[in-house]
């Protein structure tokens, strides 16, 4: 019922909105839909969050979104919040007032991303969470990755590395990602599930578990600098929630001469990550193919842009655990990144051995088998 509501509603605004032009700037293509009342605009409204976090939002989503809404042909409008609550209600309020029938938003925290997504339904505008879920905000959609599994790989990967290293027990710490952002709640769930066993049967010690305020590097360096002063540098392995999580651990780690001896693990298949695996100062990453989170995206966002249901692509569900709605959901599968399976990333697309393969990692990437 609440969804052939919403498309009712969406089909209304789509064909009442006369919009001048493209919004300003180059974040914009242009692209119309016949309308029985005329010709009117589909116009899609992205806010990412910042580009502080992880790289990702800028060389990779902010891309493949244009690339998507470019090849179809419709208006839309991609900014980038830079952290800024105020900023991202700011951009939210601008992106409205210009016309936009679809908005997609990548939240700060649940509660500016809420205020933001129910200001856009009272407008009859179609929302759409994108790799983050808003608790309680009431998406009509939400497209992601698998998150739990995110962070399964990154325990599994975990103690792969610990095993190789011949450690069969280990003092390991949790560095994970925001508070705020559910999803680092799902990836320390994931992990934690992986790790149960060992940790259960007494094999690895948990001796620190602390999550960093805003995904924030620098204060992640802080923290990991703490736990390992605290435990006297008796930490054997680090489950970092990203790359840039990751990178801060092992500063700390080169800062006291072991980096290398410490599996630390990782998210988003960085540059910076796939140059710490090929260095051999990072155990893993995950891989998210962007391409594919950003495709999907925005097919379902042009859709409800054109006043379609997009139900055929949403095949999947999450609950909202503030809530309890379940959630029209596309879902997509993470893969853990080895040493050896660098070279896979970049034959994706997703980066280039350029970018990657440094003068001072050219061995490393032979041998990883990049060419």
């Amino acid at each position: 019922m609440r969804r052939s509501m919403f498309l009712a509603t969406a089909a209304v605004t789509a064909t009442g909105l006369l919009l001048a032009g493209c919004a300003s700037g180059d974040d914009s293509s242009g692209g119309s839909t016949e309308t029985e009342g005329g010709t009117t605009t589909a116009k899609v409204g992205v806010i990412l969050p910042d580009s502080k976090s992880s790289a990702r939002w800028e060389t990779a989503d902010r891309k493949y979104l244009e690339e998507a809404f470019q090849a179809a042909g419709v208006d839309y409008d991609i900014q980038n919040a830079q952290g800024d609550k105020t900023q991202f209600q700011t951009i939210a309020d601008q992106m409205i007032t210009s016309g936009v029938n679809v908005l997609m938003i990548v939240n700060l925290d649940s509660g500016s991303g809420k205020a933001v997504l129910s200001k856009a339904q009272s407008q009859g505008i179609a929302t759409i969470d994108y790799d983050r879920l808003t608790l309680g905000g009431g998406a009509d959609y939400y497209v992601s990755f698998d998150n739990v599994e995110v962070g399964r790989l990154q325990g599994q990967g975990l103690e792969k590395c610990l095993t190789d290293a011949g450690k069969t027990t280990a003092n390991i710490v949790y560095l994970n990602g925001s508070p705020t952002d559910n999803n680092a709640t799902l990836f320390n769930e994931g992990a934690v599930e992986a790790l149960s066993t060992k940790v259960d049967g007494g094999e690895y010690t948990v001796v620190a578990d602390q999550a960093v305020p805003d995904w924030d590097n620098q204060q992640a360096g802080t923290i990991f600098e703490q736990m390992y002063t605290e435990t006297g540098g008796k930490i054997d392995g680090v489950l970092a929630a990203n790359d840039g999580l990751g990178n801060a651990a092992i500063a700390i780690l080169k800062k006291n001469g072991v980096n290398g001896t410490v599996p630390v693990t990782g998210q988003d298949a960085t540059d910076q990550g796939l140059q710490n695996i090929l260095a051999g100062d990072q155990c893993m990453t995950v891989y998210k193919a962007v391409k594919k989170e950003a495709d999907a995206a925005a097919a379902l966002a042009v859709a409800l842009a054109d006043g379609e249901d997009p139900s055929d692509q949403a095949t999947a569900t999450v609950t909202d655990t503030e809530s309890g709605e379940d959630v029209a959901s596309v879902l997509l599968s993470p893969e853990a990144i080895y040493f050896d399976d660098v070279k896979d990333v970049i034959a994706d697309g997703y980066t280039t051995k350029e970018n990657v393969c440094t003068a001072e990692l050219a061995d490393a990437c032979a041998q990883a088998g990049i060419s």
